[in-house]
């Protein structure tokens, strides 16, 4: 079975989700991107000081990967104001996104119509449509509120939740029970990875779908406490936070990580040009290579089924 015959969800946020949906988007419709919502840093934090809102930053980065970078809508909606001013350091496409949800009644309403106007075929939905911070607990007692905060600790918090407690999209649920192919990451641990897990909707069809899950490492180590775990350290950790383990296995670019509870795929990711991004070309192969071991993905009834459609 190829990665062209399966339907998709990646889930995260960041660069590192919109990297995985530009490489996979000749899946179309048969790819669904479910996007972090909890920056608070950047023109998106600006825009959520100033009123209530989800963060508008990663879907967008995530929308315009789905274009061609060149096109005048891709460029459009990644413009950055420079300057001092008010505008300056605000992204064109955040503050587009930001004027529609205060129009649309449903933030899922500014993301369809930013669809059209992109020609974007791939379903792009918010992990909530409730905007909702990272709350970070560590020992004594200590407690630090946003991303911006948790990724500059120089220690892993013991737990994280979302604050306030949100529920995700029908349509979230919907396309993880229906996928064949789960993708978790890659990007920073604890504010890109685990947000879309604290959403209890969301942990819950992770543990009950029948997808193969996997999870995608960083290239490089990041700039948080999480760099400092192995694989099994961030298993245990979101075993702990999330309730479950929703992962089968996991693609590295390090041939030194090993796990004593998943299957790790070992393969070189990196760029040629961009050293810490990951290529399109090796993250498909890498993808396929773990499809062909995965055991939820060869058995004659998902052949049969794949074949009929």
């Amino acid at each position: 079975m190829q990665l062209k015959e399966l339907n998709v969800v990646a889930i995260g946020g960041g660069h590192g989700l919109g990297r995985v949906l530009s490489t996979l988007s000749f899946l179309g419709n048969q790819l669904t991107g479910i996007v972090t919502t909890t920056d608070n840093g950047g023109s998106t934090g600006r825009l959520r000081k100033r009123s209530s809102s989800i963060a508008w930053g990663d879907l967008r980065n995530c929308l315009t990967q789905l274009v061609d970078e060149k096109s005048v809508g891709s460029q459009l909606f990644d413009f950055r104001f420079e300057g001092n001013d008010e505008l300056g350091g605000h992204n064109l496409g955040n503050l587009i996104l930001y004027g529609l949800g205060k129009i649309h009644s449903r933030p899922l309403e500014s993301i369809k119509l930013v669809r059209r106007l992109l020609r974007v075929k791939t379903p792009v939905l918010p992990m909530s449509e409730t905007p909702t911070d990272l709350m970070a607990f560590y020992p004594e007692g200590r407690c630090r509120v946003g991303e911006i905060s948790v990724d500059k600790m120089s220690m892993m918090p013991k737990s994280l939740m979302l604050a306030p407690l949100v529920k995700t999209l029908p349509g979230c649920v919907e396309a993880i029970l229906n996928a064949d192919l789960i993708i978790l990451g890659p990007g920073s641990f604890l504010t890109s990875v685990i947000p879309p897990l604290l959403v209890r909707d969301i942990s819950n069809a992770l543990e009950q779908t029948s997808a193969h899950r996997v999870f995608i490492d960083n290239i490089v180590a990041e700039d948080s406490p999480a760099a400092a775990l192995s694989l099994d350290e961030k298993l245990a950790w979101i075993e702990e936070n999330v309730g479950c383990l929703p992962i089968d296995s996991a693609i590295c670019h390090d041939n030194t990580v090993t796990s004593t509870r998943i299957d790790v795929c070992h393969h070189q990711l990196n760029s040629d040009t961009v050293p810490h991004y990951h290529s399109r070309d090796k993250l498909i192969a890498a993808l396929n290579i773990c499809i062909s071991k995965a055991p939820k993905l060869n058995d004659a009834d998902l052949r049969a089924t794949a074949s009929s459609n």
